[in-house]
C-alpha cells in the first residue's frame, strides 16, 4: 500500500518547489507569470522569520505536491486565517488522496493555530478543482470581488 507523508518544507525542496510551480503555471495556462527563482524562495519562503510557509506531499519518499501557505487576520472575528496560496498535486499523482490530505493538514494547522478562517482561490475555469472544494463542503465566496495591483499600476500606487 502507498504511502502518503506530509512535512514542512525545507531549503533542500527549493528546486522541487520550483518545478511544481513551473507545472502549476503550466496548467493555469500562465507559464509566463511564474518569476520565482532559488532566490527568491531563500528570501521568503526560508527566511529566518518567515511570513509565508511551505508543506511538500511525498508519496512513498517522492515529493507529489507541495502547498504554500500564510496567515492573514480578519477584524469582524478578531482572529487570524490561514490562506492557501497555492496548492498542486503533479498529474502523475492525482487520485491517491493526496490533494484531500493536503487540506486536511491545513486545515489542522488552522484549528491548531486557532484561525476562524480558511481560504483559498480557484480559477473560474478550473472545473475539476471547484468540483473537489464542492465534495469538501467548502464554499464559494461569491459576494466578494477580489482585486490586485501589480506592476506598473502598483509603482505607480507607491509614489505619492
Amino acid at each position: 500500500m502507498s504511502s502518503l507523508h506530509i512535512r514542512p518544507a525545507t531549503p533542500g525542496d527549493t528546486d522541487t518547489i520550483l518545478h511544481f510551480i513551473r507545472e502549476l503555471a503550466i496548467y493555469e495556462k500562465a507559464e509566463h507569470e511564474a518569476q520565482a527563482t532559488p532566490e527568491h524562495l531563500q528570501r521568503t519562503l526560508f527566511a529566518p522569520q518567515p511570513a509565508v510557509f511551505g508543506l511538500v506531499c511525498e508519496l512513498d519518499g517522492a515529493p507529489i505536491g507541495f502547498a504554500v501557505y500564510f496567515f492573514n487576520y480578519s477584524t469582524w472575528q478578531g482572529q487570524h486565517g490561514l490562506y492557501l496560496e497555492d496548492l498542486y498535486i503533479t498529474p502523475q499523482a492525482r487520485g491517491v488522496g493526496a490533494g484531500k490530505a493536503m487540506l486536511q493538514h491545513l486545515a489542522k494547522i488552522a484549528v491548531d493555530k486557532d484561525c476562524g478562517r480558511f481560504e483559498w482561490s480557484v480559477l473560474d475555469w478550473n472545473t475539476p478543482a471547484i468540483d473537489f472544494y464542492d465534495t469538501l463542503g467548502a464554499l464559494p465566496q461569491s459576494e466578494w470581488i477580489r482585486y490586485r495591483m501589480t506592476g506598473a499600476a502598483l509603482k505607480k500606487m507607491a509614489t505619492p
